[in-house]
């Protein structure tokens, strides 16, 4: 009987949900268990001569992976809130975290522009005389609503998470990026715009689209950072 301890790509209580089947029905494991309390999370398994590549191919079918020693965040990484000078010039400069953060980022983009937009346009055809800071911050709400709920669903179906499992998880995402493109998007709308929805005219449609360009890139840093640095990538 040995044990081994492996860094992984897992993040979250979900991800132990997502490969709990694979581990479980495994003959050679008798015991195993997920460090979620350090940023890079690691998973502990014991069994019958077990080895790291048995390990590497449970996390594999279930779609995650050992970090290699060149994937793992270094102690001298700037912290959050520091300013990045050229030196760390290289923490910036993976292409491979740049496009999943990209992918992450415009899933989050869709989620909440299907709220957002929804609201704008309930708001002024229902409710013209609502305030205009009351109408951005209706919008701002009801896009990290369907935000959420579209990522509950992609869980649901593409990682088959149960639906409560899926909802929570959907729910610890990073408010942080969800609330920063909500209000890139409010206010270069605004500015614009003025607020005012004219959906018949052509230069609405084109404010649309720039306000939807900075929702994509105000979080996209932060994404970035968050996965290159501590591997999270749920939202």
């Amino acid at each position: 009987m040995n044990t081994i301890t492996l860094p992984t790509t897992l993040h979250c209580a979900g991800c132990i949900q997502s490969i709990k089947p694979f581990f479980d029905k495994a003959e050679k494991i008798k015991e195993w268990k997920v460090d979620l309390s350090k940023p890079i999370k690691s998973i502990s398994v014991t069994g019958e001569n077990i080895s790291d590549s048995d390990v590497t191919k449970l996390l594999r079918e279930a779609g995650y992976d050992v970090l290699e020693e060149s994937d793992q965040p270094s102690s001298d990484l700037p912290p959050i809130g520091n300013s990045i000078t050229k030196n760390d010039s290289a923490f910036w400069n993976d292409t491979q975290k740049w496009k999943r953060a990209s992918f992450n980022t415009v899933n989050c983009l869709i989620g909440c522009s299907i709220g957002d937009f929804g609201m704008i346009v309930y708001v002024q055809a229902a409710h013209p005389h609502i305030s205009m800071f009351t109408q951005m911050f209706l919008a701002i709400v009801a896009g990290l609503c369907t935000s959420i709920l579209l990522e509950t669903t992609i869980l649901r179906i593409r990682e088959k998470f149960e639906w409560r499992n899926a909802f929570t998880t959907a729910l610890s995402m990073s408010m942080i990026s969800m609330v920063t493109m909500e209000i890139a998007m409010n206010l270069t709308d605004f500015m614009i715009t003025g607020g005012k929805a004219s959906f018949n005219s052509p230069q609405y449609w084109m404010a649309f689209a720039i306000a939807a360009i900075a929702g994509f890139i105000a979080p996209l840093p932060y994404n970035y950072y968050k996965l290159k640095k501590y591997n999270q990538a749920c939202h």
